[in-house]
């Protein structure tokens, strides 16, 4: 006779991280490391303390991550790869857009990846680690090559007058930090969504500082809100 024995598993970890059932582990881990990074910072959270809030063990979060600065360096790449990886696309148009227009929708790329980031992420732009760590090199690259989009796009659109005034790195520079005022947004009220009003301010006030006419700031702007649909992010439009 045969005898089957029924093999009780062992209770999981508490789940802090809700499990939509599609969520990879590895998505999981990010989730919960986002929140704790910006909830309670960086050098307060533990790979322990990720993993628990997953549920899982400390030696599973190791397979996918070598450690807490892989996992930061992930999540800031998250706060610019869907914009970069979208500029080729907007520069390709066909036919093409001008580069008042091409401006326009960059901005509007850009603040809806930095609105929708989980957890916003980009707050941690800052810290000490990612500034100086050698670890972080590749997240800057990624953000350098954002803010060489600008400002070649800069280039195109800003009044030599107002060239002669701010050199065409700085212009890049003051454009990106623009967009990156949405992080602060999102910082002095978590609760709230940027509306698209908001996106268009940001969008506009951007090329008002190349110098560009309101006539063809509303002429990009036309343009540019019905193409986001294009490029699979949440359509600017809605308010929460």
């Amino acid at each position: 006779m045969t005898y089957m024995t029924t093999r009780r598993s062992r209770p999981g970890r508490p789940r802090h991280v809700p499990d939509s059932g599609t969520a990879s582990p590895r998505e999981q881990i990010l989730e919960a490391a986002a929140k704790l990074f910006v909830s309670q910072g960086f050098a307060a959270t533990s790979t322990r303390e990720i993993a628990d809030h997953v549920g899982i063990r400390q030696a599973s979060l190791y397979y996918h991550f070598a450690g807490k600065d892989e996992i930061l360096v992930e999540l800031l790449r998250t706060t610019v790869r869907p914009t970069t990886d979208k500029v080729e696309k907007i520069l390709n148009q066909v036919p093409p857009l001008n580069y008042e227009t091409a401006l326009y929708l960059l901005v509007l790329v850009d603040v809806r990846t930095l609105a929708d980031v989980p957890h916003n992420v980009g707050m941690l732009y800052l810290l000490p680690d990612v500034t100086k760590e050698e670890v972080y090199v590749d997240f800057r690259k990624e953000h350098d090559t954002l803010v060489t989009a600008y400002t070649d796009l800069a280039s195109k659109v800003a009044t030599e007058q107002v060239l002669l005034g701010v050199g065409l790195k700085q212009l890049g520079n003051m454009l990106i930090q623009q967009v990156e005022g949405v992080i602060n947004m999102r910082t002095e009220d978590p609760v709230r969504r940027i509306s698209c009003p908001e996106a268009w301010a940001i969008a506009a006030s951007c090329l008002r500082i190349c110098g560009v006419s309101e006539e063809k700031i509303s002429a990009a702007n036309e343009i540019a809100v019905e193409m986001l649909d294009d490029f699979r992010e949440d359509n600017i439009r809605e308010v929460a």
